[in-house]
């Protein structure tokens, strides 16, 4: 059985859903990234985003945590610490650049400042 934990700001403001949506695209995360990496569909990450103002209790530790918030930012009662992407294609990018090993991984981050620094010249 699943319980929802029924506590919002406004019963029609969303403040979960945007707030989950937020997080989710600040981590440059897809609905089905998420839910994969939470363990449901990605019809309930929508569910959640669009459409419910009660966040599941059984999966809010598990999906703050993968998106490395509080559960009170998500429930509103904190601000959200995270900012979506200017541009998600670069985002996108940079978490490949985590995937790769450590050394490969300097020699982007150097390109990456030598490309800013001759740009701010």
């Amino acid at each position: 059985m699943v319980y929802y934990f029924s506590y919002m700001k406004s019963t029609n403001d969303n403040v979960f859903g945007k707030r989950l949506a937020a997080a989710r695209k600040a981590r440059g995360l897809t609905q089905r990234d998420l839910a994969k990496r939470v363990g449901i569909s990605y019809r309930m990450i929508a569910y959640y985003e669009a459409q419910t103002n009660r966040p599941p209790t059984a999966k809010l530790a598990t999906i703050a945590n993968t998106l490395n918030v509080t559960t009170d930012e998500l429930l509103g009662n904190e601000p959200l610490s995270v900012r979506e992407p200017q541009n998600g294609r670069i985002w996108k990018r940079l978490q490949l650049v985590e995937k790769l090993p450590p050394k490969a991984q300097k020699q982007v981050v150097e390109l990456v400042e030598l490309l800013a620094n001759s740009q701010g010249k």
